[in-house]
């Protein structure tokens, strides 16, 4: 049986890519930006341009691809619909457009993005100890995965894991998908450095003060973390302010699920005890005490490149389904 897939991580700004070994993980590694204001043809020939590379680099031929995407994945994990930061496109059968572009078959299994990152977690990263966790990750969006004994559980049609839709607050502001109060409203990129900007422009003792009057959408949560460490109350307020958000969401998913290892990744998550403090501290408020025991909110230290993992793993999952038929 082959040992090497291919990972993609389809973005709305750039393609993340990958050669992973069964035993060794990434072996090889690129990235391309997405170009996706380009239309659906644009990002299709920029995804096949990585997947060659990939595949040249492999000592073998690879089992197949694994991809995850933003947006609406079929129950067969053959199409997207919608994704959204990706204009044009409307439903797109990934493996069948890719195929076309390589001359050749090739096995694509598509995933929703936050579901492989969750699989990756599983098997390369900090939910390896675990049968069961929640992922949740912060950047762009708030994306969130559910897995149970070693696998993603997917609801009725696939769509389980919205978390970043989850509404903490019925009063507060709309998210991008018009819900009110959801937890993207506040740990979204965006809408997490609008908040910053109209706190820090308040704040003359903030080293980012003048910053955030000159540019109020260029604060990044990296910009909050450097001036935090760097002894900035303010920046460090709005972290643990974000850090507070992060654990009445977590203290929800809790009670809904009866799982308590709960890993975090994402750009966010690089704010590190800055958030995670803060998200310890409140999550057992909003737990009900027979649950609060064992409870785990847990630093996924990969970084973006469980993403690309677990995008390989499905193919490696589904070779071992056939080979056991």
């Amino acid at each position: 049986m082959g040992q090497y897939a291919v990972g993609i991580d389809l973005g709305g700004t750039s393609i993340k890519s990958a050669l992973v070994s069964r035993d060794k993980g990434v072996v090889a590694s690129d990235s391309y930006p997405t170009e996706a204001e380009a239309g659906p043809d644009r990002v299709l020939d920029n995804i096949t341009t990585l997947v060659r590379r990939m595949m040249t680099a492999s000592p073998e031929p690879v089992l197949g691809i694994g991809m995850g995407s933003p947006g609406i994945i079929d129950w067969e994990r053959t199409s997207v619909s919608h994704p959204p930061n990706l204009p044009g496109w409307k439903t797109v059968h990934l493996g069948e457009a890719i195929s076309n572009r390589l001359g050749q078959h090739c096995d694509c299994i598509v995933e929703n993005d936050a579901n492989v990152a969750g699989l990756g977690s599983a098997h390369y990263g900090a939910g390896k100890p675990f049968d069961s966790f929640i992922m949740v990750t912060l950047g762009t969006g708030v994306g969130g995965a559910i897995i149970y004994e070693n696998r993603i559980f997917r609801g009725a049609t696939g769509g389980a894991g919205e978390i970043g839709h989850m509404t903490i607050d019925f009063e507060g502001p709309k998210d991008n998908h018009d819900i009110p109060g959801a937890s993207e409203a506040y740990l979204g990129q965006r809408f997490l450095s609008a908040h910053a900007c109209r706190m820090l422009a308040d704040r003359s003792d903030s080293v980012l003060h003048e910053r955030v009057l000159r540019d109020p959408d260029g604060i990044a949560p990296k910009d909050l973390h450097d001036a935090a460490v760097d002894g900035d109350e303010a920046a460090a307020e709005v972290l643990r302010w974000a850090g507070h958000k992060l654990g009445v969401l977590l203290g929800s998913a809790v009670n809904l699920l009866d799982i308590r290892k709960l890993v975090v990744g994402g750009g966010l998550s690089a704010a590190g005890d800055f958030i995670f403090a803060s998200a310890r501290t409140t999550i057992e408020q909003f737990v009900t005490h027979g649950l609060r025991a064992g409870i785990e909110i847990i630093q996924e230290p990969r970084g973006n490149e469980v993403g690309v993992l677990g995008a390989a793993h499905l193919v490696f999952q589904e070779a071992d389904y056939r080979g056991s038929e």
